[in-house]
């Protein structure tokens, strides 16, 4: 891209900037800029005429500033993607400008453009954090492929970061799915489905390990937003110290884009957020009642496109009462609730769970599978799961390794005596166990189990109950 007659200027220059990769064809140009907003940046009436009118079509805002000064306004005023400046302008220089918009939070990437290049205004252009370098006078297919480029490497390293957040946390729910028929998990599917094309923020609630993460994707999975990030955050995993830049940001030391800017257009989900710091709290309620965030010591906010999702098995309106949760965050993310049930109300899925994670741990562990007879599976049944789904998963990972499941969860003796129901009849004899305790009033057993009053007709039709 850049042309000089000294041959060795142009190489050294050359060196000094990142390699290019190939340049993209029209159609993925116009599919990269399109939501993209771009600031020009040049005292010269021309240049900029020939940018907006090349860049216009494609791209979704573009906005013009003939010196430092007025370009400072309009990033006060809006937020750009992609700026692209002339280097020498009256007054502020366009590298003296970029770095001090670097230092007062500006995270859009830069396309530096100028008359004359040497080795030194290159370096002095990647410290700054110039994401390219165009040398005058180019065409418009020069700044296309730059602007396209530059857009497309920032994506990918939003994509990066991502990945290797999942990988520190060690997710173990990235690829599971909302598993099971039980009225419990019907209940749940049914109420995700409803609230998909909402984008109002949602709570999952219920005991630790009955899979309000992968309620949470599945949500995310349905939305609109389906392509866009699933950013998870554990708010217990992550030091009280740190989590505040890892969430929001931060120029100087903690310099970089948070865990909300990455996710943009996407779903944010924290869970245990009752584990969050109380200053946290704060900042964190402002972001979502705004649908704005200021990185740690930025001077300027950066709009957010986020949904929102949480997610506690501690009880949120105790932790409130303690003082060790803010009323008014509560408030605000407890506007749709989804309570996810307990394992041992949803025994009818225990058959298909313990398949499905019976086939996976043999796969990845290269081992062969364990039968599960139906012995096994009446004596998961009358197992009270406290860690739930977790514990289950656990259990079959063990057992594979081992060969066999524990001495409580095994076959036995085959002679022994003992009645093997199947998973509905074990299912019936628990709903019914519920409705007798609650003396018959179905309206309450549905709230107990975490289901519809409408299933618990159901049932006790297809009971003749």
């Amino acid at each position: 891209m850049i042309r000089r007659a000294d041959p060795d200027t142009r190489i050294e220059v050359e060196e000094a900037l990142p390699p290019r990769d190939a340049r993209p064809d029209a159609a993925e140009i116009d599919r990269i800029l399109r939501h993209v907003s771009i600031l020009v940046v040049d005292d010269e009436p021309g240049m900029r005429n020939f940018l907006v009118r090349t860049l216009g079509p494609r791209c979704k805002r573009i906005d013009e500033a003939a010196d430092a000064e007025a370009a400072s306004k309009l990033l006060d005023d809006r937020h750009f993607d992609l700026v692209i400046l002339d280097n020498v302008m009256p007054g502020q220089s366009g590298l003296d400008w970029l770095a001090e918009q670097r230092r007062i939070g500006l995270f859009a990437e830069a396309i530096l453009i100028t008359g004359y290049a040497d080795l030194e205004t290159a370096i002095h252009a990647l410290r700054v954090g110039a994401a390219d370098f165009l040398l005058k006078p180019f065409r418009s297919n020069q700044i296309l492929n730059a602007a396209a480029r530059c857009m497309d490497q920032r994506y990918l390293r939003h994509e990066n970061f991502l990945l290797k957040h999942e990988l520190r946390a060690d997710n173990l729910a990235a690829r599971g799915r909302l598993i099971g028929k039980s009225p419990g998990i019907s209940a749940v599917r049914q109420t995700l489905e409803r609230l998909a094309r909402l984008p109002t923020s949602v709570l999952f609630t219920g005991e630790s390990g009955t899979g309000k993460e992968i309620a949470a994707r599945t949500l995310h999975a349905m939305s609109d937003r389906a392509d866009k990030p699933f950013v998870p955050v554990n708010c217990a995993a992550i030091p009280p110290e740190r989590i505040a830049a890892d969430l929001f940001g931060g120029v100087g030391a903690d310099a970089g884009e948070g865990l909300l800017v990455h996710a943009g257009g996407g779903t944010l989900f924290l869970d245990e957020i009752g584990e969050l710091p109380h200053s946290v709290q704060a900042t964190l309620l402002r972001v979502i009642e705004d649908g704005r965030i200021r990185p740690t010591g930025a001077e300027r906010e950066l709009p957010l496109n986020l949904r929102f999702m949480f997610a506690s098995n501690a009880d949120l309106p105790e932790l409130v009462a303690a003082g060790r949760f803010r009323r008014d965050l509560y408030h605000r993310i407890n506007v749709l609730t989804v309570n996810m049930p307990p394992l041992r109300d949803r025994i009818g899925d225990l058959g298909e769970l313990a398949e499905l994670f019976m086939g996976k741990y043999a796969r990845q562990l290269g081992l062969a599978p364990l039968p599960i007879s139906k012995a096994v599976l009446l004596r998961f049944a009358r197992h009270n799961w406290p860690g739930n789904v977790r514990e289950l998963r656990n259990l079959i990972e063990r057992s594979v390794i081992l060969g066999e499941f524990p001495p409580e969860f095994a076959d036995g003796d085959p002679t022994e005596a003992e009645p093997v129901e199947s998973l509905q009849a074990v299912e019936r004899r628990h709903i019914l166990a519920i409705l007798e305790a609650c003396g018959g009033n179905r309206a309450e057993a549905a709230r107990r189990l975490g289901v519809s009053r409408k299933t618990i007709d159901r049932k006790c039709a297809m009971w003749n109950g």
